[in-house]
């Protein structure tokens, strides 16, 4: 899948500033060019993204406490995309399903939702597998998470877990509410009555006016994706509500099913390869990196029945799902 890289807006320039560091000195740290964030349009691959926070961290003494500086600086900032769809939502929840979907137009990452025993499970990990992010950098987005359910609500949310790379300081609990856990990926869960409490900052008549602005700012920027790839990222957010009619997602992609049915073949692929195939790897990824039960994994792809889900899985790999797990585990 394409990732098109980390968007360098303006908005770090202040940033920057905020936690006690100069623009220049940490784009000359980077071996970036110097006037690089006075550009419009700028996207750093991940490597540079990377060396980008990194020189961040060496200008202010090589602090990963930085994170929580980092994280609090976004979300004050004045108005961009993302912030803006998010704190325009009625809901945390809903803003989080608004920023899974945009959240490309800033970086290549990818956000999923689940909904399991009441609380809101959201699961944050790099599409750029072949790179991996300072811890440090991973809790940047953590603080974000955090910090918007708090400026939404105006209210001190506290996640009930709260899980990333290993990171050193005993002040993550301090700020959190909560112990932070180890784990190889950025994970977070709100209780769904915080999840759902009504954020004080919500617009719905801006939000429909900016909407679809930001649709189509998505679709230049996957301009390049193939279509395959593009109605993979409809199904990823449209598997858990089951409606997965080739003409629902066309409609999505703004276009009939017949014709996308049509592109499909002509890029070698197949709709129903397409849907099993997403639902393949989805269930190998939750099967290997969560706790989550078979029925619920049935539920997020999208089966009607459990039993369906361990037909479909066992034509897959010629295990049932807990049989998978445990050789996954070993």
């Amino acid at each position: 899948m394409a990732t098109h890289g980390f968007a360098l807006e303006p908005h770090f320039k202040a940033l920057i500033v905020a936690v006690g560091a100069q623009p220049e000195d940490v784009l000359r740290r980077a071996g970036l060019p110097e006037d690089l964030l006075n550009r419009d349009n700028v996207r750093l691959s991940s490597v540079d993204f990377i060396a980008f926070g990194e020189a961040i961290l060496e200008a202010v003494g090589g602090d990963p406490r930085i994170a929580i500086e980092l994280g609090k600086a976004s979300v004050a900032q004045p108005f961009t995309p993302w912030l803006f769809a998010v704190l325009c939502s009625p809901n945390l929840h809903v803003g989080l399903q608004r920023l899974s979907h945009f959240k490309a137009l800033c970086a290549p990452v990818a956000l999923d939702l689940a909904v399991v025993d009441d609380e809101l499970h959201v699961h944050y990990r790099w599409l750029d597998t072949a790179v991996h992010a300072p811890a440090w950098m991973v809790a940047v987005e953590l603080v974000i998470l955090v910090e918007l359910a708090r400026a939404g609500t105006r209210q001190l949310i506290v996640p009930t877990h709260a899980e990333l790379p290993p990171l050193e300081g005993a002040e993550w609990a301090e700020y959190l509410g909560t112990a932070l856990s180890e784990g190889a990926d950025l994970k977070v869960r709100f209780a769904m009555q915080d999840a759902e409490r009504p954020f004080l900052t919500a617009n719905a008549s801006m939000w429909q006016v900016f909407e679809p602005e930001l649709r189509r700012r998505l679709a230049d920027l996957e301009g390049s994706a193939t279509v395959a790839q593009r109605a993979r990222a409809v199904l990823l957010e449209a598997l858990p509500s089951g409606q997965l009619q080739v003409d629902i997602v066309a409609r999505r992609l703004g276009m009939s099913g017949r014709s996308l049915q049509r592109k499909l073949r002509a890029e070698g692929s197949s709709y129903s390869g397409l849907v099993r195939d997403t639902r393949e790897e989805l269930a190998r990824h939750y099967l290997s990196r969560t706790e989550l039960s078979s029925s619920e994994i049935a539920f997020l792809l999208g089966f009607e029945e459990t039993s369906s889900f361990f037909r479909a899985f066992h034509t897959w790999t010629g295990r049932t799902p807990e049989a998978a797990r445990r050789a996954w585990a070993s």
